[in-house]
């Protein structure tokens, strides 16, 4: 009997291959003519694992590293990869936790409790074992068991924070991976063996260690460690008050809606923002010579709602605050930079009239009246209309805009007369202690919610443009977050399972035969972690207003 055999193309190329055949074995042969490495398949559309067999006549399209749901999955594999060699070198009954916290550099950092010495000597352990277990190109195992026997399973292992996760998840099966003897569960798909993780480092770092991994970019080099050590101080002091709270992964904040005691945290949560907002507030009035208070960061790190609450706090400290729009000094349509692609590029710092802007600035600082220019985004020209403004003993301009800390835009002002706060919305959360929750993943799902209702933006064209603002945003903003003077974490603690429920309908509009559908699904299961939290509780100045509506401020 003859072998059943399927059709299959790829990069225009059709070939037949016996039915059962790995995706896998498959792309290899490919993936060694195109000089690139598969991390998963795209079959007739719809993203499947390496490991996955041939059953019908199909179109794959490989995705490599340098994709960014190719690059997540190596980054989840690897996480795989280093805690098995954790629990391995050090002992299974000597590790009490692992987790992986946030980003550092360009990996991820972790802590372990037990009785393990961390130093050079386990890196060089941990680094060694892990390349044997790369040379050995062995299986990533994955396997569906129902959820109650994944609380019970993750019990056994002691791994608290999944076993509470699975108590609130709706879903009846938990897809389980494993390499070897180690099992444990990844939010999201996986390499298909140890072979693809050959490029990474190991670096100690505060009181863990970072698993340092390639860009999407470069793929097979590993970057230069270059910390920053001002956000990683933030994200300590914003993972610390969840602790205390005990509120640091959703199960326990599943925990904390299921028992009706949300109200009381989004109160603290609140709280304890107006407090951090009060303190710049107070390190900036003691500063007699500072005239501009330049704000800058990501997109929807919540800028416009903190300008606002920060102009109050100001006012509170005596002074007098004057908001400056950077928008209003963009250079006139016809002379904004293009980009590569020839379109104009908004985001780069010349498309701003930095001499312009100086100049108005410096005639402010030194006492003259000064009228605003106001840019009229319809006809794409400045013009003016009386704006006058002149300062005093006792004012402050209050500037937001994503080149306020890059000193080349005020390269006229004095030094001192200019704070410079970074504002992000760096989650705290995490979805348990191996699965973290990327943070521009938060921010994705703000400019989803808040361009939907204010712009009438789908959720498909706001995905769809989210690769050129992270662009932007390396470019133009995160090279310079260091310099700032004082850092903010917009994000709260509670806002994902409130999101939650703007989120979801939006994103179930999008279509399976579109390019963003994939990241549509990624995020809509994310989301499912959650327990959802109707809005009505939350204050009218809070800087997740500014996305889902009901702010009390202009936003």
């Amino acid at each position: 009997m003859s072998e059943k055999k399927y059709q299959v193309t790829i990069d225009g190329t059709s070939c037949e291959y016996p039915e059962g055949t790995p995706y896998g074995e498959i792309l290899e042969a490919y993936d060694r003519k195109f000089q690139r490495v598969s991390v998963l398949v795209l079959v007739n559309g719809r993203l499947r694992e390496l490991h996955k067999k041939l059953k019908e006549n199909c179109v794959l399209e490989p995705v490599d590293i340098t994709t960014d749901i190719g690059h997540k999955t190596y980054k989840r594999s690897m996480s795989l990869l280093l805690l098995k060699a954790i629990y391995h070198i050090s002992g299974q009954e000597n590790v009490d936790k692992v987790v992986l916290h946030y980003s550092v550099s360009s990996g991820y950092y972790y802590t372990i409790k037990g009785r393990v010495a961390l130093n050079e000597s386990y890196l060089e352990e941990l680094k060694s074992y892990m390349m044997s277990l790369v040379k050995q190109n062995l299986p990533i195992m994955k396997r569906s068991v129902s959820t109650a026997e994944a609380r019970e399973l993750f019990a056994s292992h002691r791994m608290y924070d999944k076993e509470k996760l699975f108590r609130y998840r709706r879903v009846s099966k938990v897809n389980i991976y494993s390499l070897e003897d180690f099992e444990d569960y990844f939010y999201g798909f996986m390499c298909w063996h140890t072979g693809f993780l050959k490029y990474f480092d190991l670096k100690l770092y505060d009181e863990g260690l970072v698993l340092q991994m390639p860009e999407k970019d470069q793929p097979t080099v590993i970057p230069a460690f270059a910390p920053s050590p001002k956000i990683f101080k933030v994200q300590q002091e914003s993972e610390r008050w969840g602790e205390k709270l005990q509120v640091d992964m959703v199960g326990a904040l599943n925990e904390c809606i299921g028992t009706g005691n949300i109200k009381n945290l989004i109160l603290i949560s609140e709280a304890l923002q107006e407090a951090n907002i009060s303190k710049i507030a107070e390190k900036i009035a003691g500063k007699p010579k500072v005239k501009f208070v330049m704000i800058a960061g990501p997109s929807s790190s919540g800028k416009t709602t903190f300008s606002h609450r920060l102009s109050v706090q100001l006012s509170v400290h005596g002074l007098q605050p004057h908001p400056i729009g950077m928008d209003n000094f963009y250079r006139n349509r016809v002379e904004t930079p293009r980009d590569a692609n020839g379109n104009y590029d908004f985001e780069c710092l010349e498309a701003l009239d930095i001499e312009l802007f100086n100049e108005k600035m410096t005639a402010l600082l030194n006492g003259q009246r000064v009228e605003l220019p106001y840019y009229n985004f319809k006809t794409g020209k400045r013009e003016y209309k009386g704006e006058m403004l002149q300062i005093g003993e006792n004012d402050i301009l209050v500037i937001e805009g994503i080149h306020g800390l890059n000193d080349k835009l005020s390269y006229m002002l004095p030094a001192e007369s200019k704070f410079k706060v970074y504002i992000s919305a760096l989650t705290q959360l995490n979805i348990d202690e191996h699965n973290r929750i990327p943070t521009t993943d938060g921010r994705l799902i703000r400019r989803i919610v808040r361009d939907n209702r204010t712009r009438g933006t789908s959720a498909q064209e706001t995905i769809a443009m989210w690769a050129s603002v992270r662009r932007g945003e390396d470019n133009n903003i995160f090279p310079f977050q260091e310099e700032a003077d004082v850092m903010f974490n917009s994000a709260l603690i509670y806002e994902l399972a409130v999101l939650k429920l703007y989120a979801e309908p939006i994103l179930f509009q999008i279509a399976e035969d579109t390019p963003e559908y994939q990241e549509a699904k990624r995020l809509l299961k994310f989301l499912d972690y959650f327990v959802g939290v109707p809005s009505e509780g939350i204050l009218c100045n809070s800087i997740l207003r500014e996305f889902i509506g009901g702010s009390c401020f202009d936003v």
